[in-house]
C-alpha cells in the first residue's frame, strides 16, 4: 500500500547539505497545513518510537520513527532544535499506531497530529482474522515501562527516572505501599547506587529495572491520562532541568494514554 509511505524527496537531501535549512514534516512525509512546516523535533520522534515500541514490541527499521530519528538528530545538531523541544502541533495532538485486520492482511497506520505518515499493509492468514477487527488492545502501565526499556534502555538510572517508576508501580497496584525487592525500590537503588559512580559504565541503566516489567508488577491496569500525568509530574518534580527525558518513563506513559484514548474514540 503506497498511499502514505514516508518518502525522501529532494528537499531533505537539500537540508543535509544546508545545515541552516530544517529538516520538516513536509520535506520526508506526504502532509499538510501546519505540520508540514514544523521542523521535526526530537520528542517528536521519541514519542513515534515509542508508540511503535508499545503496538509491535519493537521499532520498524527505516520506518517512520526511523525516519523522524533520522531527521531529529540532524534538525538538533544543525542547532534548529533543542533535544528536549517537541513541535507544538505535536504536543497538542500526539501521535497514534494503529494496527486493524482485514480479509488477508493487516493494515498498520502511523499519524502524526491527525495526518497519516505511514501505512502498511502485511499479509495475514485469512482464517486469523476477524474482518475490520482493530487488534490495538489497550496497553497497560506494566507495558509502557516495558517500552521504556527498549526506547531509554541505555540511560542510567536517576532520581527522576525511580520517582517516576514509583508512581508508575503505585497507580499499576493501587497501594502507596512500597513493596522490598519491588520495582520502585529497586529502582530507588539503582538511583542511590549510580549517584555514587562516576563511571556510566559502572551505573544500573533503565533496561536493566524495566525488562520484563508486566511479570514484575503485582497488578497492572490499562493507562489512563490520569496515570501519565501524575507520572510526568513526578519526573519533573525530581529532574534538575524540570524536563522529561526523551522516551523515558513518562514519556513512555503519556504515548500509552494517547495511544488507549485513541483507540477508544
Amino acid at each position: 500500500m503506497s498511499q502514505g509511505q514516508p518518502r525522501r524527496p529532494e528537499g531533505q537531501n537539500q537540508a543535509q547539505a544546508n545545515q541552516q535549512e530544517p529538516v520538516k514534516y513536509g520535506d520526508v512525509f506526504n502532509v499538510s497545513g501546519e505540520l508540514a512546516v514544523k521542523p521535526i523535533a526530537p520528542q517528536d520522534a521519541a514519542m513515534m518510537q515509542t508508540a511503535e515500541s508499545m503496538v509491535f514490541g519493537q521499532t520498524h527499521k527505516g520506518g517512520t520513527a526511523a525516519i523522524m530519528q533520522s531527521a531529529a538528530t540532524q534538525n538538533e545538531r544543525a542547532g534548529i532544535v533543542g533535544h528536549t523541544d517537541m513541535a507544538d502541533v505535536v504536543g497538542n495532538q500526539g501521535v497514534t499506531v494503529t494496527e486493524t485486520d482485514v480479509p488477508g492482511a493487516r493494515i498498520i497506520t502511523e499519524s502524526v497530529a491527525g495526518q497519516v505518515v505511514g501505512q502498511y499493509a502485511q499479509p495475514r492468514p485469512v482464517n486469523a482474522t476477524q474482518t475490520g477487527a482493530i487488534r490495538q488492545a489497550a496497553i497497560t502501565i506494566g507495558e509502557a515501562l516495558e517500552a521504556t526499556a527498549q526506547t531509554a534502555g541505555e540511560k542510567p538510572v536517576d532520581q527522576s527516572d525511580a520517582a517516576a517508576i514509583q508512581a508508575a508501580e503505585v497507580r499499576a497496584t493501587g497501594s502507596n505501599v512500597i513493596t522490598p525487592g519491588g520495582l520502585a525500590a529497586t529502582a530507588q537503588s539503582a538511583a542511590a547506587h549510580n549517584a555514587s559512580m562516576t563511571s556510566n559504565d559502572q551505573k544500573i541503566k533503565l533496561n536493566h529495572i524495566l525488562s520484563g516489567t508486566t511479570g514484575k508488577l503485582p497488578a497492572d491496569k490499562a493507562v489512563t491520562r490520569q496515570d501519565a500525568e501524575g507520572v510526568v509530574s513526578a519526573e519533573l518534580r525530581n529532574n534538575p532541568n524540570v524536563a522529561t527525558h526523551p522516551g523515558g518513563v513518562a514519556a513512555s506513559m503519556a504515548a500509552a494514554a494517547r495511544l488507549n484514548e485513541g483507540a477508544n474514540a
